[in-house]
């Protein structure tokens, strides 16, 4: 019979609010469980139904309570394991089973990891579309603004460009610009001493374009390149790149925020300051997107729409950027994305051809 199972172990009783112990033996009979000092005072007694067992989780010690708030506990898990098994049909608890069940654990992980990833890869960007449908004017005004003013106090100085070397430019990206869906009046071309970022171009939400000191000279009097590297930013405002890439970084960010806690003013920060946008970076899509949108606009323009080609193939000689695709890289390689713009504008020329 389970009732006549007798002494089970030993260890040690303590007080409620006790940090005394007191050897004693724990007992079961007549489904009662028992605790009995050396000299045979019943300490603690109760019906099994009516303790408290911790579960099993490693070599740490069980520990009983009883309803007078007293417990004992003993290092003997196996012995608790039989009495447990004796009345519940179970050796321990759920915590020590998935302890020495690995493959079950290991599914768990894998479970999580694949739910995470769902998640990830296809609720983030569906909330970032809905929230790019229904963003007012007024939020992708003041990420840019937030962003531009926190490039200018951290990074940026005044550009040191002369005056017509200015103008030049401002006047091929406005006749880019007016052949884009926004038309020349929902962009603005701003130049900026480029500091540690060096040569570079991109694009803010609202449409301001900033181009560097440092990249204009190192087009070396290359324009029309310029003017298709101003296009493929066009192209990155017209597609609300910026503003997808900023909502998906705030939702990630947000998901963090949401399982660690203290979210605290990270929204205003992300809004106000565009945090995420200092990055300066998009996906791999999003950048071929960008060089189709350059090719369609520099040809609408009358521009060579091949151009942007020379500026990757100076970043492959000048910055020694000869960067191949692969699966694992955000963006696609250099090598590979002039090749595109050739093989598009190719196609565009045979397609014009064709009407």
């Amino acid at each position: 019979m389970a009732s006549d199972i007798g002494k089970i172990t030993t260890g040690l009783w303590y007080r409620e609010g006790s940090s005394a112990g007191r050897e004693a033996s724990l007992i079961f009979a007549d489904d009662t469980v028992s605790v009995i000092a050396a000299d045979g005072t019943v300490l603690s007694a109760a019906a099994f139904a009516n303790i408290e067992i911790s579960d099993r989780v490693g070599s740490i010690p069980r520990r009983l309570t009883f309803a007078d708030q007293t417990n004992f506990q003993t290092s003997d898990n196996d012995a608790i394991d039989r009495l447990v098994a004796s009345q519940k049909g179970r050796r321990a608890g759920w915590v020590h089973r998935a302890e020495g069940f690995h493959p079950r654990l290991l599914l768990f992980v894998v479970l999580t990891v694949v739910f995470a990833f769902s998640i990830y890869r296809f609720a983030v960007p569906a909330l970032v579309e809905v929230a790019v449908l229904v963003t007012p004017p007024v939020v992708p005004e003041l990420m840019s603004k937030g962003t531009l003013q926190t490039l200018d106090t951290t990074v940026f100085s005044a550009s040191t460009l002369p005056d017509d070397q200015k103008t030049k430019l401002h006047d091929g990206f406005e006749k880019i610009a007016a052949k884009s869906d926004r038309g020349a009046g929902g962009f603005d071309l701003q130049f900026r001493e480029g500091g540690v970022i060096g040569p570079n171009a991109f694009a803010l939400p609202d449409g301001t374009v900033i181009i560097t000191d440092e990249l204009i000279k190192l087009a070396d009097g290359d324009t029309e390149m310029l003017l298709g590297v101003l296009a493929h930013e066009i192209g990155h405002v017209e597609l609300k790149h910026s503003l997808r890439q900023l909502y998906r970084a705030a939702g990630v960010t947000g998901l963090i925020m949401l399982i660690g806690g203290d979210i605290g003013d990270s929204t205003h920060d992300i809004l106000v300051q565009g945090g995420g946008l200092l990055a300066l970076s998009y996906s791999r899509a999003y950048e071929s997107a960008a060089d189709r949108h350059s090719v369609e606009l520099m040809l609408k323009a009358g521009y060579d729409p091949t151009a942007i080609s020379r500026f990757f193939a100076m970043a492959e000689d000048k910055l020694n950027d000869h960067s191949s695709t692969s699966i694992l890289e955000t963006h696609p390689g250099t090598p590979e994305r002039r090749q595109m713009v050739l093989d598009y504008a190719q196609e565009l020329k045979a397609k014009a051809a064709a009407n």
